[in-house]
């Protein structure tokens, strides 16, 4: 496993109860999968010797985030098979070549255009506007992206984003968020869970309720969509595939993550097969499981804010789990991190009910219980 995070943690997590061990190669020494796997490398991922070293111990490897370089990827699949390749993830990790790809694949996109110059910043279709510009690379949960209303703003943020590639998208009316998790194998053999409906607050995921609330032709289109981003790429693993539902209903792809998502926590508990474990099943070249969901679920993030007792305040304190666990359908994940800080992903809890209706409810009382402020 490329990446030490909480992705990395509960695929190690899946990948043990299947029988297998993990070497986890992260730079972070006290990185939360690196804490649970049978062997952590703490390197650079481009570290010749680690790679190497990788490459002997494994008979295969995967990652957990996307920014992870390609290159690496790209070295180890000299030697071993890596999945997903690093084209793909090359594709995914630049967000101007991502748009890129997707429109001349024929996939609904927002309106945009690649900023690679302050001279692309001149001469902008009014069509464009207003829009929001965002760094083609490393920008996520809200991160690195400024809205825009004028040609000159697109200027200005440009250069206060450091003159780095950015992608300008036409800001477009929205509906609701949703995502989708499509498997594929190296035989080509897919499989797609329920789609995710997933409100954000601060740029960051906030809950994804499951299944989307959204019409079954609408899902239908999502799903065919998100199975044709997979063989369009070649895709071998778990990916996540985000899209916006517009309010005159219209389907269009927003970004992919080559790697299991936030939004797909869920399947932990919701599904027959969860992502990480099909994660490790594609690795491992066997046959992809059941991803039928049995219960519906609503997932709450849990974020290091819920240490604090005040806006200003130092952390203070964990949470006192046994109120959110009085639930007895509230599963709670806590993904081992030493330090909680503001905006950081510290875990997730999964509320389940026979109904959709009984999982809000769930959720609505462990965000009220935690103090988590409503989207």
């Amino acid at each position: 496993m490329l990446g030490g995070g909480q992705l990395g943690r509960m695929f190690t997590h899946a990948a043990q109860a299947l029988g297998y061990k993990v070497l986890v190669l992260d730079p972070d020494t006290l990185s939360p999968a690196g804490a649970v796997a049978d062997r952590h490398l703490p390197a650079k991922y481009e570290d010749p010797e680690a790679l190497a070293e990788l490459a002997r111990a494994c008979a295969a490897v995967t990652t957990e985030f996307e920014n992870v370089p390609a290159g690496a990827l790209e070295q180890l699949a000299l030697q071993i098979p890596a999945r997903p390749s690093a084209q793909a993830v090359r594709v995914a990790q630049d967000r101007g070549q991502e748009k890129t790809f997707l429109a001349d694949n024929g996939f609904a996109v927002a309106p945009f255009r690649v900023l690679n110059s302050a001279s692309a910043c001149a001469g902008i279709p009014p069509g464009l506007l207003p829009g929001i510009v965002k760094t083609a690379r490393l920008g996520y949960d809200g991160k690195g992206q400024v809205h825009v209303q004028t040609e000159a703003d697109v200027a200005n943020a440009f250069c206060s984003l450091h003159a780095q590639p950015c992608v300008l998208e036409q800001r477009v009316a929205l509906a609701l968020e949703i995502s989708i998790l499509v498997a594929r194998s190296a035989s080509g053999q897919t499989a797609v869970w329920s789609i995710a409906e997933n409100g954000h607050r601060n740029g960051i995921l906030d809950v994804s309720i499951v299944p989307a609330r959204i019409p079954d032709s609408l899902a239908a289109q999502a799903r065919a969509a998100g199975m044709r981003v997979a063989e369009c790429l070649d895709y071998v693993g778990v990916l996540c595939v985000e899209m916006f539902v517009t309010t005159g209903g219209r389907l269009l792809i927003n970004e992919m993550a080559p790697r299991p998502h936030n939004s797909g926590h869920w399947s932990i508990d919701g599904s027959f097969t969860s992502q990480f474990e099909q994660q490790c099943r594609v690795l491992a070249g066997l046959p992809l499981g059941d991803t039928s969901q049995h219960t519906s679920a609503v997932m709450v993030n849990l974020l290091g804010d819920v240490w604090y007792d005040s806006p200003g305040a130092e952390a203070t304190r964990e949470p006192d789990w046994s109120t959110v666990l009085a639930d007895p359908r509230a599963k709670l994940h806590l993904y081992g991190k030493r330090d909680a800080r503001r905006a950081r992903k510290m875990g997730h809890v999964t509320c389940l009910g026979s109904r959709i209706d009984d999982a809000l409810a769930a959720a609505a009382r462990v965000k009220r219980i935690l103090g988590i402020p409503d989207a």
